[in-house]
């Protein structure tokens, strides 16, 4: 039986249900990163509020700080952080890529040296099956390579064969009773590369599956290239996960071709600097002098908690003082921005106005 069903279609855009152990989630949706255990600045309450339906974790990074031990002692990664929807959980297979000074590549996983100590490991598929055993999440990532960008076909092709044998040992391992387990597609910036991959990575059989490689340094529309390639070969009845992507509009454009769920750490990211999201996705910074005497709220309209509460001017002094305050309503505005939209392209693909905001953000930009 599939953990996937799609509600109502718009040309290849689909308005979907994932069902998991602690719960359902209504797609498209995006999802927070909480690469350590914590989405920034933001606590587990706050996400509720938020809407928030699911949230990431990293293997790599959990298995280092705090350690499996004490996530285990904890009774698992949900009761550690006082979460209790689901969690997906990164296999540390981008840490081949992002790390690649302190890694060497073996047939069955990469040696690591520690970026906090230097101290030594070793990750694969095998181990990250077992630590994602470990913190009890609820969907887990096949540990795969991704591919550097730009790479030659050549190069892709060897990554993409590494992911490929990394990929059937990640299913081969066992899991605990109702975590759902997602593969990975990749294939770089090669539509002949990305077709293959999906076909092999359906053919290993996989709860959901993911469109990775992405957002690694690539042209937006070499981004929708690659989903382009790659989506049409992943099954109907499974859920389509596109990784580390996007912006607003780079999410609106995946949803039209068939992508369900997301992550970014863009809008934290952006809160942490200064800026916020407004309109169709364009940015603002609220440490410009023009906001001192803005006493109005970040975006008129917005119900987010700081747009309910607090103005620009004094935002922005929070900003230019270093309270921390400052920042941290700028990431809820920033992840209600995020949430919304995933919210009203639901809403629109329901009602069949999902073209129209489509052309909305668009309108933004000629790029793709």
């Amino acid at each position: 039986m599939s953990c996937f069903e799609v509600i109502k279609s718009c040309g290849r855009a689909r308005r979907g249900v994932l069902h998991t152990r602690r719960g359902d989630i209504q797609t498209p949706i995006f999802m927070p990163v909480g690469t350590r255990g914590s989405v920034k600045a933001v606590s587990p309450a706050e996400l509720d509020t938020l809407g928030a339906q699911i949230i990431l974790g990293n293997t790599y990074h959990l298995f280092l700080r705090p350690g499996l031990e004490t996530i285990n002692l904890a009774g698992g990664l949900h009761k550690f952080i006082s979460y209790d929807k689901p969690i997906l959980t990164d296999s540390g297979g981008f840490q081949v890529f992002s790390l690649a000074n302190l890694r060497k590549i073996t047939p069955d996983g990469v040696k690591f040296a520690s970026h906090i100590d230097g101290s030594r490991f070793f990750l694969g598929p095998v181990e990250s099956m077992l630590i994602q055993r470990t913190l009890d999440s609820d969907i887990v990532m096949a540990f795969d390579e991704c591919t550097p960008y730009p790479a030659t076909w050549e190069q892709a092709l060897k990554s993409l064969e590494i992911t490929a044998r990394w990929e059937r040992m990640s299913r081969e391992q066992p899991l605990n009773e109702g975590q759902l387990r997602f593969g990975i597609v990749q294939g770089s910036t090669f539509d002949d590369l990305r077709k293959r991959s999906a076909k092999t990575i359906v053919d290993i059989g996989f709860d959901g599956y993911a469109v990775g490689g992405v957002s690694v340094g690539e042209s937006e529309a070499e981004m929708m290239q690659a989903v382009d390639a790659a989506v049409p070969e992943l099954p109907e009845n499974a859920p389509r996960y596109l990784m580390g992507v996007g912006t607003p509009r780079q999410i609106v454009e995946s949803v039209a071709r068939g992508v369900d769920m997301f992550d970014c750490v863009l809008p934290t990211r952006l809160g942490r600097h200064g800026g916020a999201y407004v309109g169709n996705g364009q940015t603002i910074s609220l440490k410009a002098a023009k906001f001192a005497h803005d006493f109005t709220p970040i975006e008129e309209g917005c119900q987010c908690y700081a747009c309910r509460n607090f103005t620009k001017a004094y935002i922005r002094h929070l900003l230019n003082v270093g309270e921390i305050l400052g920042m941290r309503l700028l990431t809820l505005h920033n992840l209600h921005y995020y949430l919304n939209l995933a919210a009203r392209i639901r809403s629109s693909l329901e009602n069949g106005t999902f073209n129209s905001l489509r052309e909305e953000y668009l309108a933004m930009s000629q790029i793709l």
